[in-house]
């Protein structure tokens, strides 16, 4: 019997739509599920499928009421026994954030795939049909359980903790530049290199969170780009504002100016959490390498980019801890 696929959908340029078929401008969030599924030839004949509508929106509209809507609703899903894998269509704008905080969130070993599209439903030669096909395909494969959240867009198979997206406009746009492809899908079948190297899904201590009602409310934490000269007051703008946490984008090793290392110190031993993140593509932000973390009581961002080290730090805060145990979160997932 074939596998059974829920595909919940949220909007996004794969369910764009133009004036033209030619025209780089559209309106996202136009197709709904149903429309998107009966689009794609033979994926009937890759699982049973069936579809949900979680919102319609462009990602940059995604909200963490959308993304707990989903982690939940996803969890609610996977622990049917009957289903056997997730395809969630998405906005490229921020799909690696909602790949990594459902990659902590998700309490099941069964697949869930995220895809999207880089051109709109109706634009010439659209990616979003064979993207959608290839990420059925992958959510029905028993070889690709326990390989935490991927996401498979260009006939690529994608981590949740190491893809970015890296272009504005390619169909190309999203790389694994850290820790590389989890695999390729060509028409539907599919290569694996590797299982992911960090904590993911039904491994996280954040998952059981989002089974079961009340939900929690997640915590303030922003994110402050690090230039030359910047102004240190951006870090009391952010806790005037109730931030409970701020990530740094930083300079290089995820630096930041003197005057900046000082004033977010200060909020550090006030209690605030102050993460050193880096705003260079890739690369690792290390500990008390040019900024002495320790002296300032400051987390360093590991692997993570800003982003996603603030999804990292909003789950963190969720229960009393330390700066200590927050850095060894860092290095974990």
């Amino acid at each position: 019997m074939k596998p059974s696929i829920v595909i919940l959908a949220t909007g996004g340029t794969i369910a764009g739509i133009s004036q033209a078929p030619a025209q780089a401008g559209y309106r996202p969030g136009k197709v709904d599920v149903r429309q998107m599924i009966q689009s794609v030839p033979d994926l009937d004949k890759l699982a049973r499928i069936t579809g949900e509508q979680i919102a319609n929106v462009g990602s940059q509209d995604i909200s963490f009421d959308i993304l707990i809507r989903l982690a939940c609703r996803i969890n609610q899903l996977l622990n049917q026994n009957d289903i056997h894998g997730i395809v969630v269509t998405h906005g490229t704008d921020t799909m690696e954030e909602t790949a990594f905080f459902l990659n902590l969130t998700v309490n099941s070993p069964k697949t869930v795939v995220m895809t999207g599209a880089m051109r709109p439903a109706n634009a010439i030669s659209a990616d979003g049909p064979l993207n959608l096909f290839n990420a059925v395909a992958v959510a029905a494969d028993p070889d690709a359980r326990e390989r935490g959240v991927l996401v498979v867009m260009n006939d690529r198979i994608h981590g949740a903790h190491s893809l970015t997206k890296t272009n504005t406009t390619s169909v190309e746009t999203f790389l694994s530049p850290v820790n590389g492809l989890v695999g390729t899908v060509n028409y539907g079948k599919s290569v694996y290199f590797r299982y992911p190297f960090r904590r993911h899904t039904h491994l996280s201590e954040f998952s059981s969170r989002f089974c079961q009602f009340p939900y929690p409310a997640l915590p303030r934490v922003d994110i402050v780009y690090a230039c030359i000269d910047m102004p240190p007051d951006l870090i009391d703008c952010s806790v005037a504002c109730g931030a409970a946490g701020i990530v740094i984008a930083g300079d290089g090793n995820g630096n930041m100016n003197q005057a900046t290392v000082k004033n977010a110190a200060k909020k550090a031993a006030q209690g605030i959490f102050i993460v050193r993140s880096s705003r260079v593509p890739t690369g690792t932000v290390g500990r008390n390498v040019e900024v002495d973390d320790d002296a300032c009581g400051f987390i360093v961002s590991d692997e993570l980019n800003p982003a996603k080290a603030r999804i990292l730090l909003m789950l963190a805060l969720l229960k009393p801890t330390g700066r200590q145990q927050i850095q060894q979160l860092f290095y974990a997932y």
